[in-house]
């Protein structure tokens, strides 16, 4: 054995030794090889092919219409030099495209077609544009069918009509098929079967409805909203595109790689002739139509129309009414939009019970405009998309190369685990890619879970995430993060018609999914929403994103903003809003709120507003804000009991942390509070922090925060604080996050709007007449600041006199009346009572029930109050 393996190695060559390059032997670059097939699918060459089309078919376009004042000069020329005449410098032509242009004319014209010939220009021209766009604009084959039909069809009924002209009308190729159907038919045979084709093609294409109208009873008359056409089906031309005999693919399908033997497939975006198996360069685009931003407009109120009134039986002889006692002096007329009228009911005295259908007075209901809270800044604009930028491309450029590595990646390194699977494909989105595997019989969805690392190390990529398995899909998935990244930009967002069109109370746009979908929710819905990330990965750009949102769909009267900032320079931008949408409290100069002192105050004077609120609802007798505002603007409630119109109010907290570490529970307390009881009256909350630990986000604020988004965390802990589950850690950063919502897991790109884009649009808005001043929050007095304090009348409250009159005029010694009317917190009416007891005005306490009030008259009060001075 020895020595055979010795005489082995001597049989073997010895290995030449490596040439080392000559330094001073200069040799020639080596060129790049340009392969055609890579050259054919260019993007390049698709433009320069769309942009020869085009030319072709503005040039036919242009030789065929000459043609048609100039065909008598240039036929003779044509005739008798054939082809030549292209080639011959004496003969002059008159047709506009010289002697190509009359050649060219007269071979469609009269050698073929007639005017059928302009069909040409219409192929050359669909041609063009799908080459040049990119994608396919128009359906090629479909087009195609239509066009041998017309040239068929138009050429041959030309032909019939014209008889006998010199022009050729319907081409030779006309006359032919005129000639043979004549004589096999007969000139009227021929006519009957051109009116049928024709009727057939109209019937085909536009499915007309030959019934014949009945006559229908006249319908009575009713009154009920109109609905708006819910038909929603694409038409013809616009079908998502498919392949013949094949199902119909959405929009979402347009961007998935499906697994053929062996090798990742595209669906193809322009042609349905065979196509090459491998992977293309893919061009995602956005499939929400860039359109013309249209700013919301007030839905209008309907107005309950009268019943009609029944018939009064005829009496004998009806008794005399009696004359009514007014409770309620009739308003004054006032041509004011917003003037409130109410119907003033008569009330009787006491007849006799078998009386009172007779003496009742029927009475017209008094018809009154609906109260429209935008007219108070009638003349307020929406900004304008041109505010914002767009911010990088909105196609999503895909290398072919890059996902063909990836997948024999992961193929390679589950098999290296004796893991086979059926199937991969793969969603493009801007800056993940999706690749969904159906693994075979047998396997454990565990072991591929569990190989999480092995497949990042494999594929050399940060924010590796294995979903097992995908909800509602029966496949698992594999995120990858995308070399080149595109920037998901707000306006873009903004400018699709499922924002400019959606119905939500409060939509906010927060970024586009995987398969390239925007993402957008109504707050109103969540109804609080919590955010957390670590230092500079978009959670201040993502509140940006959310406030941006609502000022482009919400007007002044509908919303108001509480703002704090314990950072004192993330939201100072909206300053300039402050008269426009921002609330504060009574007596404070900046409504954007730094001192905690204050935060609390604030957050106080939100729990008494919200009481205010529900209290306003109960005597409205309606369960929501959308209920109640409905009433008021059909003027059902009467504003003088204290009714008015309630705008949301969003209060958003940047760092969330910083106020836990100073104020501690009585910041806590009454954000568990609003986020427990503050949805029904139209108050959310958007909390951000970037401290996701336990004792920053308690059990009791999780449990009222369903909606979550997680941006970048530092570890799985922080990610289970905030959503309940892994997977926060491995994102990528730069705007990816996760957010939970209805009991899902979505993994988003965050829009994108920079910090000179939301100055330009706060310097708009506060550019525009607003109010005097910032919505005013109930006001708040701390317990502790009033300790020690006489409630003596030396020393009364300054609001003494009016809650006084209050009082007397509505014979009511109530604490809530107090606040309803004045827009207290319970403690100062609290106070108030206490100080009018002190004055005789009132008589004490009375637990449950209101206090009597001892004066009867405003006279005799002014006589109290002037002697106290």
């Amino acid at each position: 054995m020895a020595g055979n393996k010795l005489k082995s190695e001597k049989k073997e060559p010895k290995k030449k030794k490596e040439q080392q390059p000559n330094p001073d032997v200069l040799r020639p670059d080596k060129e790049p090889e340009v392969k055609v097939k890579e050259l054919v699918r260019d993007e390049r060459t698709h433009k320069v092919l769309g942009a020869f089309f085009l030319l072709l078919a503005l040039y036919t376009f242009i030789a065929f219409t000459s043609y048609l004042f100039t065909w008598e000069e240039d036929q003779d020329k044509v005739f008798r030099y054939s082809s030549r005449v292209l080639f011959m410098h004496e003969i002059e032509v008159d047709n506009l495209l010289g002697r190509l242009g009359a050649y060219t004319s007269h071979w469609f014209f009269y050698k073929g077609f007639g005017l059928a010939s302009y069909l040409f220009c219409y192929f050359f021209f669909i041609i063009g544009i799908n080459f040049i766009v990119g994608r396919r604009v128009f359906r090629f084959w479909r087009n195609v069918k239509y066009i041998l039909f017309g040239l068929l069809f138009i050429s041959m009924s030309f032909s019939f009509l014209s008889g006998k002209s010199v022009f050729p009308w319907g081409g030779a190729m006309g006359d032919a098929l005129n000639r043979w159907t004549g004589g096999f038919l007969g000139k009227t045979g021929e006519g009957l079967l051109l009116l049928l084709a024709g009727l057939t093609w109209i019937i085909w294409k536009f499915n007309v409805d030959f019934k014949w109208p009945e006559k229908k009873p006249k319908p009575a008359k009713a009154f009920a909203p109109v609905e708006e056409d819910g038909d929603d089906e694409p038409e013809e031309d616009e079908e998502p595109f498919a392949r013949p005999g094949a199902a119909p693919v959405t929009a979402g399908a347009l961007n998935k790689y499906n697994e053929a033997a062996g090798n990742i497939t595209v669906l193809p975006m322009m042609e349905e002739e065979e196509f090459d198996a491998g992977l293309q360069l893919i061009e995602k685009e956005d499939t929400t139509p860039n359109v013309a931003y249209i700013p919301p407009k007030p839905e209008p109120v309907p107005v309950r129309e009268p019943e009609p009134e029944p018939e009064p039986e005829l009496e004998p002889e009806p008794e005399p009414e009696p004359e009514p006692i007014r409770e309620v002096t009739p308003p004054k007329k006032s041509s004011a939009a917003n003037e409130v009228a109410f119907e003033i009911k008569p009330v009787y005295e006491d007849p006799a019970e078998d009386e009172i259908e007779q003496i009742e007075p029927v009475r017209e209901p008094v018809l009154v405009d609906p109260y429209e809270p935008t007219l108070d800044l009638r003349d307020y604009k929406y900004p304008a998309l041109d505010l914002l930028e767009n911010h990088g491309s909105d196609k999503i450029v895909q290398d072919n190369t890059e996902l063909e590595k990836n997948k024999n990646q992961i193929i390679d390194t589950l098999k290296n685990y004796d893991i086979s699977i059926q199937k991969i494909s793969a969603t493009v989105g801007p800056t993940v890619t999706l690749y969904e595997i159906v693994p075979a019989a047998g396997v454990r969805i565990s072991r591929i879970k569990n190989l999480e690392d092995d497949i990042a190390l494999s594929l050399s990529a940060l924010g590796i995430r294995i979903i097992a398995p995908i909800p509602g899909r029966g496949t698992i998935g594999i995120e990858v993060p995308n070399v080149k990244k595109t920037i998901v930009s707000l306006r873009n967002i903004l400018a699709s018609d499922k924002f400019q069109h959606s119905q939500m109370d409060l939509p906010i746009a927060i970024g586009k999914k995987i398969d390239n979908e925007n993402f957008i929710v109504d707050l109103a819905k969540m109804p609080h929403l919590l955010m957390a990330g670590a230092t500079g990965q978009g959670k201040s750009v993502g509140i940006n994103t959310l406030l941006v949102s609502l000022l482009y769909k919400k007007h002044p009267s509908q919303l108001k903003f509480v703002l704090v900032d314990p950072k004192k320079v993330e939201l100072s931008l909206y300053k300039l809003i402050e008269k426009h949408f921002l609330a504060k409290l009574p007596g404070e100069e900046d409504a954007i709120i730094t001192d905690t002192k204050k935060v609390v105050h604030t957050l106080n004077a939100l729990c008494i507003e919200m009481d205010l609120r529900y209290d306003l609802l109960k005597e409205a007798g309606t369960r929501n804000i959308r209920e109640y505002n409905g009433k008021f603007t059909q003027r059902r409630l009467n504003p003088q009991k204290g009714h008015r119109y309630l705008p949301f109010i969003v209060l958003v907290v940047d760092e969330f942390a910083d106020l836990i570490m100073t104020a501690g529970k009585e910041v806590e307390m009454p954000i568990a509070r609003l986020a427990q009881l503050a949805r029904a009256v139209g108050i959310h909350l958007i909390i951000a922090t970037q401290r996701p630990s336990v004792n920053i986000i308690t059990g009791t604020i999780k449990a009222n925060f369903p909606a979550r988004i997680a941006f970048k965390v530092s570890s799985k802990i922080d990610s289970r604080t905030i959503l309940d589950i892994g997977g926060a850690e491995q994102l990528i950063g730069q705007g990816d996050m996760l957010i939970s919502f209805n009991g899902e897991l979505v993994r988003l790109q965050c829009a994108f709007v920079d910090t000179p884009e939301v100055e330009g649009v706060a310097e708009f808005i506060g550019g525009q007449r607003g109010y005097p001043d910032a919505f005013l929050l109930p006001e708040y007095i701390d317990e502790k600041d009033m300790e020690g304090k006489d409630f003596s009348l030396a020393d009364r409250d300054p609001l003494f006199e009016e809650a006084a009159r209050v009082i007397v005029q509505n014979q009511q010694g109530s604490t809530s009346l107090l606040q309803r009317r004045m827009k207290l917190g319970y403690n100062r009416a609290g106070r108030l009572m206490d100080q009018l007891e002190a004055a005789g005005i009132v008589g004490p306490n009375m637990g449950s029930k209101a206090r009597d009030v001892n004066v009867k008259t405003e006279a005799d009060l002014e006589e109290i109050l002037n002697s106290m001075l």
